[in-house]
């Protein structure tokens, strides 16, 4: 299943975000389009989508016909102790919005000391997670997850992390050789969603993309039943267009 790469997003996509951001807050008393496109280079092909985005997850506000001001949710997420707080509520707010955009569970995940970790999760009872029959930490060679997390680290660190986690044939689908399996790693584009055609566990499907801030390594996933696999294709193309926001509250 091959999707299409989208070579703006989501980190040129976010670049872009944080340079309209700049723009905006040094104009304390709002700012317009035009005003933006000419200090950030950004055209306005890109730059009316960009502003779209922004508005909708509440960085910048519109005060005026064409005049852009700092909003609501950036306020919030340099309000100092209450910082962390407000990061995880914006970002389960915007993954909850996901979850129904998709109709399948999401999930945000990290790379940390040495581990996969699941560090927030967006279901329903129509959207249920997966099953966690195997620890995710002991299966990141067959999770969309960590096979999206294993292609952020250099050759050292995943070689590190997969001797301290056995490969272990999970379904008939798990790529069990060590050797297919990096040269899948290496091949991977970083713009294309991850994949795990029931690698993991029959009956489900899953996509990841990264959504790498500075040196923390973390993905964007979502997991829906067998079933459901003719909409995978669809979904992770989804999933790829909305990291930007998610990618954009880890970077601010």
């Amino acid at each position: 299943m091959a999707l299409k790469p989208e070579p703006t997003a989501p980190f040129h996509s976010v670049q872009y975000a944080l340079r309209v951001l700049e723009a905006i807050a040094r104009h304390a008393g709002g700012v317009t389009d035009v005003q933006i496109a000419r200090e950030t280079g950004l055209p306005s092909v890109h730059l009316a989508p960009m502003l779209l985005m922004l508005r909708r997850e509440g960085y910048v506000l519109e005060v005026s016909d064409g005049a852009y001001a700092i909003g609501d949710s950036l306020v919030l997420l340099g309000s100092g102790t209450d910082r962390q707080q407000a990061l995880q509520n914006k970002l389960q707010d915007t993954l909850d919005r996901l979850r129904d955009s998709v109709g399948a569970a999401v999930y945000i995940s990290r790379y940390e000391d040495g581990e996969v970790k699941i560090t927030q999760v967006a279901d329903s009872p129509r959207t249920p997670k997966v099953h966690e029959w195997v620890d995710f930490r002991s299966a990141a060679h067959a999770s969309a997850v960590g096979k999206c997390l294993l292609t952020q680290l250099d050759q050292n660190g995943r070689r590190d992390h997969l001797s301290r986690h056995k490969i272990a044939r999970l379904t008939s689908k798990t790529i069990v050789n060590e050797r297919v399996l990096m040269s899948k790693l290496d091949a991977q584009p970083a713009t294309v969603p991850m994949l795990d055609l029931q690698e993991y566990a029959l009956g489900t499907v899953c996509a990841a993309v990264p959504i790498t801030a500075g040196a923390s390594v973390g993905c964007l996933a979502l997991s829906m039943p067998v079933e459901h696999a003719h909409r995978l294709r669809a979904a992770a193309e989804v999933l790829n267009r909305k990291a930007a926001p998610l990618l954009l509250s880890l970077a601010l």
